[in-house]
């Protein structure tokens, strides 16, 4: 039986409402030519289930994954080793959801692991206080500038060249609606940050400085300054995490003075998944918390005295906070927090700082082979496990060349920025403890082969 709740007088009267005549007036900003006139074409109306099956598979098998060649992507996304037990644990049927449990009496397991996972997440990012996660480290940067506006009462946003690009976009995306002004530029092909630029452009009107850390380029700077500077004026310090594992080997940006940390959380326990589901991590000072979006599990006692696990804050446009809300965000990513959390757990902070210094060392011993290479250069002075090189072509024709042979060479910097010529020989090259050395030898191979 179908299930349609609207009759064609309800529709008539809420396209009344927003003042659209009918359903295609919502439409309108689409081009005409991206619109369906009818069934998509070359697809059949039906087919057997076996059938549909084996073409599924078929297209299945034209996909590549990360752990079939050298893989040498990263970026904000970073292919990592997932211990067995993480799938094993998330795959239980007391935890196997998404969403955040609104019964704490038949859900104090989810709520208890959402608790440890903002108290690694806290300890991680150096900070008092993290919440039970976001959807993405893009939307929680986005959520990071509107909670300063909030805070500060200015709607000025200074983003760092070193913000990655997509996350720019995000904000850009949402300040269209805000009215939020951000002032970005695009990165150059040094090795030095922009953190000297950064300082000339904050004033009494900015609300945050938001930095990337280590940055898209993979550069690290240390970001007390810049803190320092942004509290003068009375505005915020933003870090933005996207490799969590480097903070295994690198001080915790909330060391350095930064009020709000976020970043993404992928590269422990949740694996690569083809873009996603991914999870936003958000930390901040403790004098913050209230301003801070999406949800916080806290620790009470029942009327017994026993311990126990419960939503304490949840300020979000469902709830009391209606339109007052400090977020519309209405989920977090509950099953990939559960993930994050056990993988962080198997590793400890013993493991963490292993894994981190032995991403560093792989790192090191590749950047040192690709620097080598007739018509490459090494970029940066400092770096955790993602470097640039500079190439003496176009990189964005050579890793094309370079996916024909099997091998991903890395993120071409003009595939990031097409608009900006300068970058379009800077190749962003990600090395983990999944890199082998053959890995790493292929690779120079293949690269002495198209420059020679």
């Amino acid at each position: 039986m179908r299930y349609l709740p609207l009759t064609p007088e309800d529709r008539q009267d809420m396209l009344s409402t927003i003042g659209a005549a009918s359903i295609d007036d919502l439409f309108v900003d689409v081009p005409r030519e991206v619109q369906l006139d009818g069934p998509i074409r070359d697809l059949p109306m039906h087919a057997g289930e076996m059938a549909v099956e084996a073409h599924m598979k078929g297209l299945a098998k034209r996909n590549h994954a990360a752990g079939d060649m050298p893989f040498f992507l990263g970026a904000g996304a970073y292919r990592h080793h997932v211990p067995a037990s993480v799938d094993h644990i998330i795959q239980r049927g007391e935890f196997l959801t998404a969403y955040t449990p609104y019964q704490p009496e038949i859900a104090q397991g989810t709520l208890q692991t959402l608790f440890e996972f903002q108290t690694q997440v806290a300890r991680l990012f150096g900070v008092d206080v993290a919440n039970a996660s976001m959807y993405d480290g893009s939307t929680a940067c986005w959520e990071a500038i509107t909670m300063a506006r909030r805070i500060t009462k200015r709607g000025k946003a200074v983003l760092s060249s070193g913000l990655h690009p997509h996350y720019v976009s995000v904000a850009h995306t949402m300040a269209h609606f805000t009215k939020d002004q951000l002032d970005h530029r695009a990165p150059e092909l040094t090795a030095a940050t922009d953190s000297d630029d950064l300082f000339d452009r904050i004033d009494d009107d900015t609300s945050c400085v938001v930095v990337q850390y280590p940055d898209i380029l993979g550069r690290i700077a240390d970001m007390s300054a810049l803190a320092e500077k942004a509290h003068a004026h009375k505005a915020l310090l933003i870090a933005v995490v996207t490799e969590p594992v480097a903070l295994g080997a690198i001080q915790a940006p909330g060391a350095m003075g930064a009020d709000i940390v976020v970043g993404e959380g992928q590269s422990l326990g949740v694996g690569l998944q083809f873009g996603g589901p991914y999870v936003g991590l958000f930390g901040c000072k403790q004098k913050y918390v209230r301003q801070m979006p999406g949800r916080l599990c806290g620790e009470t006692v029942d009327a017994n005295g026993k311990r126990g696990f419960v939503l304490t804050l949840s300020t979000r446009e469902q709830h009391i906070r209606r339109e007052k809300a400090t977020s519309n965000i209405c989920t977090n990513s509950g099953l990939c927090a559960l993930a994050f959390t056990a993988h962080m757990t198997l590793l400890g902070e013993k493991g963490l700082r292993e894994l981190a210094m032995l991403n560093h060392k792989k790192a090191v011993a590749a950047a040192g082979k690709l620097s080598r290479v007739p018509g490459i250069s090494l970029m940066n002075t400092s770096y955790f496990n993602e470097f640039t090189l500079i190439v003496d072509k176009d990189t964005r024709p050579l890793v094309r060349k370079l996916a024909d042979q099997r091998i991903l060479a890395g993120v071409s910097l003009g595939r990031l920025y097409p608009e900006e010529s300068g970058l379009a020989h800077g190749l962003i090259v990600a090395v983990t403890e999944t890199t082998s050395d053959a890995d790493v030898d292929q690779l120079v191979e293949a690269l002495e082969g198209e420059l020679s």
